[in-house]
């Protein structure tokens, strides 16, 4: 699936990628809705449907990844509701066997995330997904998100990675694409980024639902180049 002997660098995702999506989808399906609904008189239902268009006016940029704007938006405290439910915060059952194998072969690990530093923060406290990873970088340092070249350009300002020697995982389509456009010459995709909803399309990328069957080709081939 993969020409391991050609990845010398691996860029993650967070959300869905490392970390079980359905603490995401469940604060933004479901307690978002619930408390704005209530504060309104307003079913879930209902609120949810007010909602909907507000959230996707905003899909795709950074403020759809960011704590502080919806909390002006919806006048709610963001991250304080983030962390009502932190338990629900889980890293996905394959992620840190893969995180080993990686840094067992010899390459870069750098996350790469969209989620706000707020959200960024509660994610390691909950995971000390940190220890795993060579360094960690929200968009929200480069002004835009992952959805839009000048991030991937900010980023590759930042790390100076070969694109061509680069593998990105991440659970969007529509990112993963950025990266292509970008010049990345490694995508993954992840089929099942919330374990409790139904498995995920792509088209035109190759895809996986278990880390657990890369990790015998990552070891087999340890990074080639050697780190400066």
């Amino acid at each position: 699936m993969l020409a391991w002997q050609e990845i010398d660098t691996v860029l993650l995702d967070m959300d869905g990628t490392l970390i079980d999506l359905h603490f995401d989808n469940y604060f933004w399906q479901r307690l978002v809705p619930e408390r704005w609904g209530q504060e309104r008189g307003m079913p879930l239902d209902d609120a949810r449907r007010e909602l909907e268009p507000v959230f996707a006016a905003v899909a795709g940029t950074l403020n759809w990844y960011c704590t502080d704007y919806w909390s002006e938006q919806l006048g709610l405290d963001i991250l304080a509701l983030k962390h009502e439910i932190a338990d629900k915060v889980r890293w996905r059952a394959d992620s840190r066997p893969f995180l080993d194998a990686l840094r067992q072969s010899g390459r870069q690990l750098f996350l790469f995330t969209n989620a706000h530093p707020d959200s960024l923060a509660l994610k390691i406290q909950r995971t000390a997904l940190d220890q795993y990873l060579d360094g960690l970088y929200s968009t929200h340092e480069f002004g835009t998100s992952k959805e839009h070249q000048a991030c991937w350009q900010a980023l590759h300002q930042r790390l100076q990675f070969d694109p061509a020697r680069t593998l990105f995982i991440d659970d969007s389509q529509r990112i993963l694409l950025a990266a292509r456009q970008f010049g990345l010459a490694h995508l993954l995709g992840i089929l099942n980024p919330d374990s409790q909803q139904p498995h995920q399309q792509f088209v035109g990328i190759p895809a996986i639902s278990d880390y657990g069957v890369l990790i015998p080709e990552v070891l087999a081939h340890p990074r080639a180049k050697p780190m400066l």
